[in-house]
């Protein structure tokens, strides 16, 4: 059986320079589609597309990931700009939102990490916090702490203990959105994880960046669950 394609969603730079080139880049770091391949799946990345066309691309998957990346426009959740809030990623916000509603249409399993559970969290009608301290140690500098599964969620099955992760964000969940319960804490009480309660329905998302880990677990939900899906005949 061919393993489940999973897409990953990409940065999006108008400057980036590699080699002999300075040009607009789609990229993503690559432990992102590494963790894909660890945890058994194959890895497809998902640059920004024509509006309205994200549903037809997510025919072709059986999972994705919302990957980490710049500040969800505060535009996006109805709040006034925080000065310390980053510049808006607007073609990134509108592709990512609209591939997160479409995945949820089709019941695709979905894993948002760091900004891509935000992302989820928007999507769904919820609103960010838009500046917290204690979650970055220095700029390019990935930290660790502990984040506490909540007991009898989807994320607590999959580590049921205690875990140190690596983080790197400024903002995080304030009101969850529409169906969403949490499923794990940081010590300081920051949201580190979100999930659509429905056992028929996987949608993850966390905090941090487990693409900077060997801790496979999260990820290994995910490609099971596309598997499961990929693997159910269409109805």
């Amino acid at each position: 059986m061919p393993r489940p394609l999973i897409g990953i969603t990409t940065y999006v730079e108008e400057s980036t320079r590699f080699r002999v080139w300075d040009v607009a880049t789609s990229l993503v770091p690559t432990g992102y589609h590494e963790l894909v391949q660890a945890a058994g799946g194959a890895a497809v990345l998902l640059p920004p597309d024509e509006p309205g066309t994200a549903a037809e691309v997510l025919s072709r998957l059986d999972g994705l990931v919302v990957a980490g990346g710049p500040d969800v426009d505060p535009v996006r959740y109805g709040a006034p700009r925080d000065p310390r809030t980053g510049p808006p990623a607007t073609q990134r916000d509108e592709w990512e939102l609209e591939l997160i509603a479409a995945a949820l249409a089709a019941d695709l399993p979905v894993l948002g990490i760091c900004r891509g559970m935000q992302a989820l969290n928007v999507a769904l009608g919820g609103t960010l916090v838009q500046h917290i301290d204690g979650h970055v140690e220095a700029p390019g500098v990935m930290s660790w702490h502990p984040v506490r599964p909540v007991a009898g969620t989807r994320y607590a099955a999959l580590v049921p203990e205690e875990a140190e992760v690596p983080t790197y964000h400024h903002q995080a969940v304030e009101e969850l959105g529409r169906g969403l319960v949490v499923s794990a804490h940081a010590v300081d009480g920051t949201v580190e994880a979100i999930e659509l309660p429905d056992p028929d329905r996987w949608v993850v998302g966390v905090q941090w960046h487990p693409e900077r880990d060997k801790d496979t677990r999260v990820m290994a939900g995910l490609v099971a669950a596309a598997a499961d899906r990929a693997a159910t005949p269409v109805r």
